[in-house]
């Protein structure tokens, strides 16, 4: 019997600070050694805000005060045979200080100038930067 394959939903959070953004250097799982924003999967009866503050503290130990809808990217990762749906949102206005919280998820988090974004780029991040979208 083939195994049914599902889709995943994903939500990525742009921190930023100024013309910055908050990006981490990925490890432990897909995309490990990439740079992506904080973020995780959507949880089962979890909404995408809560979603998102909650990934954003568990990951950097930044507390969201305020978060803004951005677009979504949709990336087939064919060589871990999986199907993600990402959605972006912006956080401008947060509390706390960056942290490295979940060391075997992250090696390190930096802030980055928009116009000088590190490579490789996490999959659904490289899309949404390649879609233009500028927060």
């Amino acid at each position: 019997m083939l195994e049914e394959r599902r889709v995943q939903v994903g939500v990525g959070v742009l921190v930023c600070r100024g013309h910055s953004v908050l990006l981490g250097l990925r490890r432990g799982s897909h995309g490990s050694g990439e740079w992506g924003p904080p973020g995780g999967h959507l949880e089962y009866g979890e909404d995408v805000l809560s979603c998102a503050m909650r990934e954003v503290e568990e990951e950097t130990g930044l507390r969201l005060l305020s978060v803004e809808s951005g677009p979504y990217t949709n990336d087939v990762l064919s060589d871990i045979d999986r199907h993600y749906v990402t959605l972006f949102l912006v956080a401008r206005h947060f509390e706390g200080e960056v942290a490295l919280m979940e060391r075997d998820k992250c090696y390190e988090w930096r802030w980055f100038s928009w116009d000088d974004l590190p490579e490789p780029l996490f999959t659904p991040f490289r899309s949404f930067v390649l879609g233009g979208f500028r927060p």
